[in-house]
């Protein structure tokens, strides 16, 4: 009855652990290695439980004789077999599983990769696709499905962390230098990633959005990433995009194809297509686009985005011109 329940917790507890994201809910065969992993150590981790467990309870039973003498479950045998034994035959032969895990786990780039430059920033994440200095986003990583892809990974002011659980494992970012995550996704879906590195106030908050799709979708992606921003359609956006240089937004940021070449922050040529802002704090919508203008701190404590104080007019103008950028 025991052994039942403990395997009933145990299926519950894994339950919890399903969804999205998940690293148990592997899209790929880099993060299924990882899950396979984790699966044969929960069940060897639980077996060694069971057993310890199981000599600790017949030991307080019945841990002497009768006459008060120690009974055969004490003294040195049960230290042999305990803490050698059961030891070297259960960590060795993990410790050989996980070399050849890991073995499989090839972080360096092959020349057929699709290659993605991933850049951390407190607390965002800039994007740029296959060296083109054009094809730049934020937030947003996208992938084809069905064909490798290597992420090139650096940071330009802390360590942080790149971590997609349903895609692979986590790889740091360094300041100065470039390390690489290779992985290959094998369906298509929207999966959510972190920063998995404490890097500040808003670690919690830097958040990213990982899209596979099909290569075809993929390769028209890049494409449009890489085109400058269009005119503004109407006399109202048009007004915005003057709003935009004039309260000091093209200071920070880039919107090509116009005067905005700002740097320190996001890449605004395509805001609109985006799924979120803020690096995933908030979904990409209206009303949430104008909170992030007027208070940003508001919504996320300690980012470096002043607030800007826009009167009613402005802002609606502004609000026209980013939702034309698409």
């Amino acid at each position: 009855m025991r052994r039942l329940a403990l395997a009933a917790a145990t299926v519950v507890l894994a339950g919890a652990c399903a969804g999205e994201p998940s690293a148990l809910d592997p899209a790929g065969g880099t993060a299924a290695r990882l899950a396979d992993l984790w699966w044969l150590m929960l069940v060897v981790g639980s077996v060694v439980w069971v057993v310890v467990i199981a000599v600790l309870l017949r030991a307080a039973v019945r841990g002497r004789d009768q006459d008060g003498e120690p009974g055969a479950w004490s003294g040195q045998p049960l230290v042999v077999a305990g803490g050698i034994v059961l030891p070297v035959v259960v960590l060795v032969p993990l410790l050989i599983v996980v070399f050849r895990v890991a073995e499989g786990l090839s972080h360096e780039p092959q020349q057929d990769d699709v290659r993605i430059q991933v850049v951390g920033e407190q607390f965002w994440w800039r994007v740029a696709y296959n060296d083109d200095a054009a094809a730049v986003s934020a937030n947003e990583v996208h992938v084809p499905v069905g064909r490798p892809v290597t992420l090139e990974l650096t940071s330009v002011d802390v360590i942080h962390s790149f971590w997609v659980p349903n895609v692979a494992g986590k790889t740091d970012l360094i300041p100065g230098e470039t390390t690489y995550l290779r992985f290959e996704v094998d369906r298509p879906g929207v999966y959510r990633g972190f920063c998995a590195e404490f890097c500040g106030i808003q670690h919690a908050g830097m958040r990213l959005v990982l899209v596979a799709q099909p290569a075809e979708e993929f390769d028209d992606h890049v494409r449009r990433v890489a085109e400058d921003a269009g005119q503004p359609d109407s006399l109202l956006a048009a007004e915005g995009q003057r709003v935009f240089n004039r309260v000091g937004c093209a200071d920070c940021h880039a919107v090509r194809g116009t005067e905005a070449a700002g740097v320190a922050g996001p890449d605004l040529t395509h805001l609109a297509s985006r799924r979120t802002i803020g690096a995933g704090v908030v979904a990409n919508t209206r009303g949430n686009l104008a909170g992030w203008v007027v208070n940003p701190q508001g919504i996320k404590p300690g980012n470096h985005m002043p607030p800007q104080p826009v009167d009613p007019e402005d802002l609606e103008a502004l609000l026209a011109y980013l939702e034309g950028l698409e």
